[in-house]
C-alpha cells in the first residue's frame, strides 16, 4: 500500500501546517514514526493516527506536536519536543498527532481546527 500525504491547514489562523505530511496508519509506520529521520524540511510532517502518546527515543531533532480529535479540533500543543528524552502524552478524546518542524505550530493553540487535505 502506498505512503498517503496530507495538507495540514490549521483553519482558525489560516496558516499552513504543513504542506506535505506523511500519513503513519499502519503499525509500523506508527511505531517509527520519524526515527531515524535526518530533519523535517520546512513543510514537512507527519501525522500519526491513532496516537494517544509520543516519544523522542530515536529522534535527532527538536519537534512541535499538535494533538487533534477526530472533528480535527487541537486537543493539546507541545512545542520543542527534544530528542532522546521528550515525550508527550495526549488528553482523552485525542484521535492522531501531527509531528511538524520545530516552530511550525507557533500560533496553533487547543481549540484550534484541523483541515487535513485529503481528509483522513
Amino acid at each position: 500500500m502506498p505512503t498517503r500525504h496530507v495538507a495540514i491547514v490549521d483553519e482558525t489562523t489560516g496558516r499552513t501546517l504543513a504542506a506535505e505530511a506523511r500519513v503513519a496508519e499502519r503499525f509500523g509506520e506508527r511505531l517509527r514514526g520519524l526515527m531515524f529521520t535526518a530533519r523535517l524540511r520546512p513543510g514537512e510532517g507527519l501525522v500519526i493516527v491513532p496516537c494517544a502518546s509520543i516519544h523522542m527515543l530515536g529522534m535527532r531533532f527538536p519537534i512541535d506536536a499538535v494533538f487533534f480529535d477526530r472533528a480535527g479540533v487541537v486537543t493539546k500543543v507541545v512545542r520543542g519536543l527534544r530528542p532522546w528524552v521528550g515525550l508527550a502524552f495526549a488528553p482523552r478524546g485525542t484521535r492522531g498527532v501531527a509531528e511538524l518542524p520545530l516552530g511550525a505550530a507557533v500560533e496553533t493553540e487547543a481549540g484550534h481546527r484541523l483541515r487535513f487535505e485529503p481528509p483522513l
